[in-house]
């Protein structure tokens, strides 16, 4: 991939991994599915289905739509430049001037702090190279992790009986 770095450097990954950190770290909803493509949870490309009993419908007629072109899933990657513990410093940084400023509270923290290390790639150097698979491993150490406190189990439960997120 060709670089936008003037000299031909890499981009710098931080404004990236930062904004999806913010939404994700300060728990951003959506009310639209166009607010949602703004946050980045869906892309400009994905389908939008406006009327809720059309929903079944529009998701098979898009299943067997790339059924029909051959769809196959995308290989694994193995290659993802991440930034490392430096990438993690900053975000760290951000979740201490969101606790300092009472933005989020203690526990919003922890997540967020666990949240940065899978973003970054975890201990590893600045710009170094990790696989997906990797990567999916220190997501689901840090999901195992916060299933065991007692208030993000609260959190998942009042999450599934009211559909909004609890901020305890």
């Amino acid at each position: 991939m060709p670089s936008t770095v003037p000299g031909g450097g890499k981009p710098d990954l931080i404004p990236y991994i930062a904004r999806a950190f913010e939404t994700v770290a300060m728990a951003k909803v959506s009310s639209s599915a166009r607010e949602a493509q703004g946050l980045g949870y869906l892309n400009p490309s994905d389908g939008i289905t406006m009327n809720y009993d059309r929903l079944i419908y529009d998701a098979k007629d898009a299943v067997l739509a790339l059924a029909r072109r051959g769809y196959r899933a995308p290989r694994r990657k193995n290659e993802i430049r991440v930034p490392g513990r430096t990438g993690r410093a900053i975000l760290e940084l951000m979740v201490y001037l969101l606790r300092e400023g009472l933005y989020i509270s203690d526990h919003d923290a922890l997540i967020a702090r666990r949240l940065a290390h899978v973003l970054t790639g975890g201990d590893v150097d600045h710009n170094a190279l990790v696989t997906e698979d990797y990567i999916l491993e220190l997501e689901k150490e840090a999901f195992v992790s916060l299933c065991g406190e007692e208030k993000s189990r609260a959190r998942m439960k009042h999450m599934l009986e009211t559909n909004r997120p609890l901020r305890n």
